[in-house]
């Protein structure tokens, strides 16, 4: 029987041919064990060119992505805008619409009173100006003045009840028509002199002069009896 061997045992390891390594190729100056060859100023210009237009490039498009952020930026700002703007005018012009229709509703509720009251003003006014005074006789002279004097008091009731709804009249209720305005009390005293004040006081005082003196002349005459 044979006995058993390695085929390993009868290889030369010295001129067996070697397998190339993983960092060379076959044919090539690294595969044989030559030096790299150095890069020529050609590779390099040519190496510095093209970093330059990938630069050149990523230059662009940043600027690309700037104006796209920029142009981001201006819709997000006019869409916060938008929605700020939005919401604050609702607001405004919903109470706006709220305290109009208040005020339209008391304006139409006053321009109604008003008319009433223009109308009442008139009917009253008319009934005044109907009384014939001149034209009563001795046997309804009672009666008729009761009437009167009832359609006085009436208008003035009127006028009293308009006077509370109104400013208007109660501001001018103490005016007179046609009549001038008063002076004021600065402006009376500027106007006179000292003479006319002096008359005025002579004249206010007088009065009290001759009662004290005709007590004074009834007091010697008591005392001398």
């Amino acid at each position: 029987m044979a006995a058993n061997y390695d085929t390993t045992e009868f290889v030369d390891t010295d001129v067996a041919p070697r397998k190339p390594g993983p960092g060379t190729s076959p044919g090539l100056p690294g595969s044989l064990g030559l030096p790299t060859r150095a890069p020529t100023l050609e590779d390099t210009t040519r190496r510095v060119t093209e970093a330059q237009q990938k630069l050149a490039e990523l230059k662009q498009a940043q600027e690309a992505l700037e104006r796209d952020r920029a142009a981001l930026e201006e819709t997000r700002r006019r869409q916060h805008e938008f929605t700020r703007g939005r919401q604050e005018m609702v607001q405004h012009l919903t109470r706006g619409v709220g305290l109009l229709e208040k005020a339209e509703f008391e304006a139409r509720r006053d321009a109604e009173q008003m008319r009433q009251t223009l109308e009442e003003f008139r009917a009253a006014l008319a009934r005044l100006e109907a009384i014939e005074d001149e034209r009563w006789s001795a046997e309804n002279f009672n009666t008729e003045l009761t009437r009167a004097l009832t359609c006085i008091e009436n208008a003035r009731m009127e006028w009293n009840a308009a006077r509370l709804k109104f400013r208007l009249l109660e501001d001018q209720r103490t005016a007179t028509p046609g009549a001038p305005p008063a002076a004021a009390p600065a402006a009376l005293l500027a106007e006179r002199s000292l003479l006319e004040w002096s008359k005025l006081g002579l004249a206010l005082t007088w009065p009290l002069a001759l009662v004290a003196l005709l007590a004074l002349g009834l007091m010697l005459f008591l005392a001398l009896r």
